[in-house]
């Protein structure tokens, strides 16, 4: 058997965990984990030339780049305005109330805000596919007081784990995969009929990014995926964070290797 999966499956778990969702997960592994692993060796080699002190400077070898006129592919239309972006993690209440806050955007964090259990992981997925759907409710048992989604929510972003992080309640050939494939895989697959159907996509916030051949894997996974299941190059949109002082020197590049995809980048705090 190639997959085990180690985290409890309820029947809940089993419909989000479905035989076609696991193929999609190991498929993205099977093809992908290897160069995740590579560039991972990678982050040490260049840590090892800080800590002897060497300074991060723009490349040589992608100066063309960022000195070419070139332009990422249009922004979708609800993606255009976010001038006010909520942020949480996937739990129930919290989906509920961000997409009932009149922001524009709420970026369900499975990565800083969502403390990575299994139970939190897969129930967070459950919640935001019934979100999708207008299919979520809460009610607070102290209160009573009862919680459902407006005609009018904002849209959602999926923040999955950085390519750093593994799901070791996921594993193929006894190995931990990656948590970024996982995370991404999930909402993937039960979301984007639902989203396409309603003119949206799936959209993505990806985190941790230190370069950007770590941004060309992330560009490959999605053209792999957009050609496995049949849409437009350019479907899933992403946003990139900027939050460690190596993508800093290679916005330009990670824009570039991104450009069919990415909507933008944000600073991270």
């Amino acid at each position: 058997m190639t997959v085990e999966i180690v985290g409890k499956l309820t029947d809940d778990y089993k419909q989000i965990l479905n035989k076609e969702c696991i193929d999609f997960i190991e498929e993205l592994n099977l093809r992908f984990n290897d160069k995740r692993n590579e560039l991972l060796k990678n982050r040490k080699i260049i840590q090892k030339k800080i800590d002897n002190g060497w300074m991060p400077v723009f490349l040589d070898e992608t100066k063309k780049i960022r000195e070419d006129n070139w332009q990422i592919s249009p922004i979708p239309k609800d993606l255009l305005d976010r001038r006010v972006e909520i942020t949480g993690p996937p739990k129930k209440k919290m989906i509920i109330n961000a997409l009932n806050s009149g922001a524009n955007t709420f970026m369900a964090d499975f990565e800083d805000s969502l403390s990575p259990t299994w139970d939190n992981l897969i129930n967070g997925q459950i919640y935001l596919k019934n979100a999708n759907n207008k299919k979520i409710d809460f009610t607070d048992k102290k209160t009573n007081k009862e919680y459902k989604l407006n005609k009018d929510t904002a849209v959602i972003i999926v923040r999955p784990r950085g390519w750093h992080l593994e799901e070791k309640n996921f594993l193929q050939y006894s190995k931990a995969t990656s948590a970024s494939l996982f995370d991404f895989a999930l909402y993937f697959y039960h979301n984007h009929k639902t989203l396409i159907n309603k003119n949206s996509a799936p959209y993505y916030y990806i985190p941790k990014l230190e370069n950007h051949l770590e941004a060309r894997l992330w560009e490959e996974v999605l053209n792999f995926t957009e050609k496995k299941f049949n849409l437009n190059k350019g479907t899933i949109k992403v946003t990139v964070l900027i939050e460690t002082i190596l993508a800093a020197f290679e916005m330009d590049e990670i824009l570039f290797e991104l450009k069919d995809h990415i909507v933008g980048l944000n600073c991270g705090r």
